[in-house]
């Protein structure tokens, strides 16, 4: 007992230095002021600070944050758009001068993220206000690019970098919606009929064009059958002329008459008439007569062809 009372001093040590013992968590830096005024930084680890007269600031998360924000803007011609969109930022470093401005500049995180929201919010709306209603849908990449270029120098002021801002939804009052619809519905339909005209333009075109091929090819195998059969008429004169000479030679060498050649042409032709006739009717006179003078008229036409 009375060695511990000696010591004592001993044990106001060691609490004195374990006072003084800090963990920082990784991703956070601890902000040191001494009497109000700022001493210095605590990076992540054990750390020790003056007890009783350091103390611990400020917190500072080194690590990414997201806030989304949903605001509304007017355009040039007087249509109100509603944006929600995405913000995602950082502390620029963890280096000493960057963690006072970020310690400092601001009083709590809630007026940070209400400067930070107002700012982007001001930079969207004198955007959008110099564009018209029908432009704003397919300019999502040129809002982003425009409040980055007039937010960074605010955030480096402060500390903070801007790594993303995402639109995520642009709509207009239920009113625009409905027209806009309206305006697509009939750009649709006029489309669709101007496509359907082409088509049917097309589809009798080659209609047309089909049509008249088949005219002319049909045209010019008639001519051809035409100029075949004439031939074949002709071949088929020719060799029964042929036929019919030999013949009356022979006859007339045979001291026959010649005649009879006539007759069996044609009682040939009657008979071919009853064989391939087709309910055709010809009439024809059958007495000796009438086959006479059916005689006369062929010697005399021959006679006549001859002359």
């Amino acid at each position: 007992m009375d060695a511990l009372y000696h010591y004592w001093w001993i044990i106001i040590v060691i609490a004195f230095v374990f006072s003084g013992l800090v963990t920082v968590n990784q991703g956070y830096i601890n902000v040191l002021t001494m009497f109000g005024k700022y001493q210095r930084i605590l990076k992540p680890g054990l750390n020790f600070k003056i007890p009783f007269l350091e103390q611990i600031y400020k917190r500072i998360s080194i690590q990414n944050r997201s806030v989304e924000l949903e605001f509304q803007a007017v355009t040039a011609d007087q249509a109100n758009v509603y944006f929600k969109s995405m913000l995602l930022y950082a502390v620029q470093n963890a280096d000493e001068e960057t963690i006072k401005r970020v310690a400092f500049k601001f009083i709590s995180d809630r007026d940070l993220m209400q400067a930070l929201t107002r700012t982007i919010e001001g930079s969207i709306r004198s955007f959008v206000a110099t564009k018209r209603q029908a432009e704003i849908l397919g300019l999502r990449k040129e809002i982003v690019e425009f409040v980055k270029d007039q937010i960074d120098h605010s955030l480096e002021e402060w500390g903070y970098h801007l790594l993303d801002l995402q639109i995520n939804d642009i709509t207009f009052d239920q009113a625009i919606i409905d027209s806009m619809s309206k305006v697509v519905a009939s750009n649709n339909l006029k489309a669709a009929a101007e496509n359907e005209g082409q088509a049917l333009l097309i589809t009798k075109t080659k209609a047309a064009e089909a049509e008249g091929n088949a005219i002319k090819i049909s045209a010019e195998a008639e001519k051809e059958a035409a100029r075949l059969r004439g031939q074949g008429v002709a071949l088929f004169r020719q060799e029964v002329a042929h036929g019919m000479s030999e013949a009356a030679e022979e006859m007339k060498r045979a001291n026959l008459d010649t005649n009879v050649i006539l007759f069996s042409m044609w009682t040939e032709a009657i008979k071919n008439f009853a064989e391939v006739g087709k309910g055709n009717i010809i009439f024809l006179d059958g007495s000796s007569e009438g086959m006479q003078n059916t005689m006369r008229q062929i010697q005399a036409l021959m006679v006549k062809q001859g002359t």
